[in-house]
């Protein structure tokens, strides 16, 4: 998929629109206490409404009651407000995206005629069916063929790129739900009940699997949650100490002082940010379930990679003709894309096309030429065009076709170097009236991505160690490994081996990314820190992993992860600026509260506040409005560059630590103007 998403405008007015509603629906307290910061604040908001009804009936002071009241109310809601345009932004980029469940149906013969069969849904199978699967047919469900060969595809099950082959009788006639007949046509009898296929167990692996918490969510938790304690023990014992001054402190200017205290602008932003993160993702052609999930990614020390369809294209592709002694190059690239003309495997389309590249002048083949498509029985694909037969396909079938027993010594050597290589050869060859004719080597292979090599260069420089897993042999997997130019390779891999792997790594205290496309790789998907699955992939890897990349591009990580470290870099810096917030906040309110007991305290009113009624109600309005002005930074995020931490730690420091000390002393005093101004206090 190349196109991209459209670009939402920061505040589109539909979005807003809704946001506003769902920020409403938030009053839930179910919802609130995810966010105990704000679930906290709206028990205050409830407590204050409460007093105002008391100071409604009993006497007291209502209007500035009601005023603290609905300002903690409208805190909660640019809270909800802010979550619910993040919200509304990601569903409004994705929706158009969400097509990633499929449908698989099967073609079930009927009993009372052995080759009449009804499409029926994959989950209407019962053990015992039969089912006929032909060419480009995903198999239903686990089997056994008892009629007919083929060809089969089991990358996106096994891992391995090589199709296989599959017939009734002796030890190859079982096969996998989810796999892909690419020739010939077979009869699948269902053998294994719900619950207990190959994707059953892959489904009981993934379900065991479990996420860890980041340390920066850790962190922040603890920081947050400590923070709002320290500030309720010091709005609890601050009576105890007014009392001894001889003063009294209202319960509202209390619960002003409270929610004016904790940290509600990060609580607030919270959510945002986070989403925001997946929004952005979106733009990339990434869906991310959570926003934990882009968060880790920016913390992202190993990234796993499945070879199959991740690294590699998924299908073997020709790369080149080798020519046997005494035959022109011209001869046997005709030869090859003759014998290839009807063959519609991968790999038979992918020989036509270097034929097509390479030649210069391709003769045309006479009116009566006969093609012979690809078959499992032969393993050969070609053409026969008068006495001539032209025939490819694997080494020893060709030479049995030919009559040939022994490779010549120099095309012998060309077959074990593509082999060693991790490739697979096939041969070429004619047959005619003065006898066979050996006429070369095609070399296929699993086909690096291109560019993937710059890009693993890049996640190295990031920190990021790749590790390639492979259900392929340990030869095919340092040769495509050292191609690629991944760190390090897991040969041999079965889905136990790769979620063992993710847990030893977590348990060094890493976190680690998964890339991968096939139901063998859902489990580790579903373990690892970010599980990225690739949209060509199968259903089962998409939904384990918590990341789905609709370009199927493995090195799309790279912006994943810059985007991941730009959240938590917009969570730093928020957080920064809310903590040096609250500090500035302090020569708002603490004056105003003793300022009658304490004359002196006048002098830390270095705002001017008019009166302490004023200073209370312009902080509370203050730390509301706040919020909203922060939710386009919180959307947007605060732009990453690579650079050293102590950097980006000093540039926080100085920007949001000295803003946020900055820019209450200025909002504050312009509030309370206004509010003396209009005699609100």
């Amino acid at each position: 998929m190349s196109s991209r998403v459209r670009d939402i405008s920061l505040f589109d007015g539909v979005i807003l629109r809704a946001a506003a509603v769902d920020a409403l629906a938030k009053l839930d307290p179910r919802v609130l206490v995810r966010n105990p910061v704000i679930f906290a604040t709206a028990v205050v908001a409830l407590l204050a409404s409460l007093l105002l009804v008391r100071d409604v009936v009993l006497g007291g002071t209502p209007g500035f009651t009601g005023q603290i009241a609905a300002w903690l109310w409208i805190t909660v809601l640019f809270a909800n407000l802010a979550e619910a345009v993040a919200e509304g932004r990601g569903k409004a980029q994705a929706e158009s995206l969400r097509r990633l469940r499929t449908q698989t149906y099967a073609k079930r013969l009927l009993p009372v005629d052995g080759d009449l069969f009804e499409k029926v849904p994959a989950t209407q199978l019962a053990v015992g069916d039969v089912v006929v699967c032909e060419v480009g047919d995903v198999i239903p469900g686990d089997g056994t063929v008892i009629a007919g060969i083929a060809s089969v595809n089991e990358s996106a099950i096994t891992g391995e790129s090589a199709p296989v082959i599959r017939e009734a009788g002796g030890d190859r006639s079982a096969v996998t739900g989810g796999t892909v007949v690419l020739s010939d046509s077979i009869k699948v009898k269902i053998t294994a009940a719900q619950g207990g296929s190959f994707l059953d167990r892959m489904i009981a692996l993934v379900e065991g699997a479990s996420r860890q918490k980041t340390p920066n969510e850790i962190a922040l938790a603890i920081l947050l949650a400590g923070m709002s304690l320290i500030f309720v023990m010091v709005v609890v014992t601050l009576p105890a100490f007014a009392s001894y001054a001889g003063s009294v402190v209202p319960v509202t200017t209390l619960a002003a002082l409270f929610v004016t205290l904790i940290p509600t602008t990060i609580g607030g932003l919270l959510s945002a940010i986070g989403i925001s993160g997946m929004d952005r993702l979106v733009k990339f052609n990434v869906l991310a379930r959570s926003g934990r999930a882009v968060e880790a990614a920016g913390d992202v020390d190993v990234l796993l990679l499945d070879k199959t369809g991740t690294i590699t294209v998924g299908d073997r592709m020709a790369v080149g003709f080798v020519a046997a002694p005494g035959v022109a190059q011209a001869e046997l690239t005709r030869a090859a894309l003759q014998a290839s003309l009807a063959d519609e495997t991968p790999e038979g389309r992918s020989i036509v096309r270097l034929a097509q590249g390479e030649a210069e002048d391709l003769p045309k083949l006479p009116g009566d030429a006969r093609f012979v498509a690809f078959s499992a029985q032969t393993r050969l694909s070609g053409v026969d065009a008068g006495a001539v037969r032209v025939r490819k396909g694997a080494v020893d079938s060709l030479c049995g076709f030919l009559g040939n027993k022994v490779l010549p010594a120099a095309v012998l050597q060309v077959v074990e170097r593509i082999a060693s290589s991790g490739g697979t050869p096939l041969a070429v060859g004619e047959l005619g009236p003065a006898g066979g004719r050996l006429l070369g080597i095609i070399h296929l292979k699993d086909v690096v991505k291109a560019g993937i090599r710059e890009r693993f260069a890049e996640l190295r420089r990031m920190g990021v160690r790749t590790v390639m897993v492979t259900g392929d042999n340990r030869l095919t997997a340092a040769a495509i490994a050292a191609e690629a130019g991944v760190d390090d390779f897991i040969a041999e891999a079965t889905p136990e081996d790769k979620l063992d792997y993710i847990r030893r790594e977590q348990a060094k205290g890493r976190l680690v990314a998964m890339c991968g496309d096939g139901t063998n790789d859902a489990p580790a998907l579903a373990q690892a820190d970010v599980g990225m699955a690739m949209q060509t992939g199968t259903q089962a890897a998409r939904e384990a992993g918590n990341m789905v990349d609709l370009d199927s591009n493995p090195t799309k990580l790279i912006e994943v992860v810059g985007i991941g470290k730009q959240l938590l870099m917009t969570r730093g810096a928020l957080t920064t600026f809310s903590i040096a917030n609250d500090v500035a906040k302090y020569f708002a309110i603490i004056p105003a509260l003793f300022l009658a007991t304490y004359p002196e305290l006048g002098a830390l009113n270095v705002m001017g506040l008019a009166t302490p009624q004023s200073a209370v109600l312009s902080a509370v309005i203050f730390n509301a409005l706040i919020i909203v002005a922060l939710i386009p930074l919180a959307l947007r995020g605060v732009a990453y560059r690579p650079a050293p931490a102590v950097v980006l730690l000093r540039r926080n420091l100085l920007i949001y630590g000295l803003g946020g000390l900055g820019v209450p002393f200025i909002g504050i005093k312009a509030i309370d103007a206004i509010v003396v101004a209009l005699h609100l206090s």
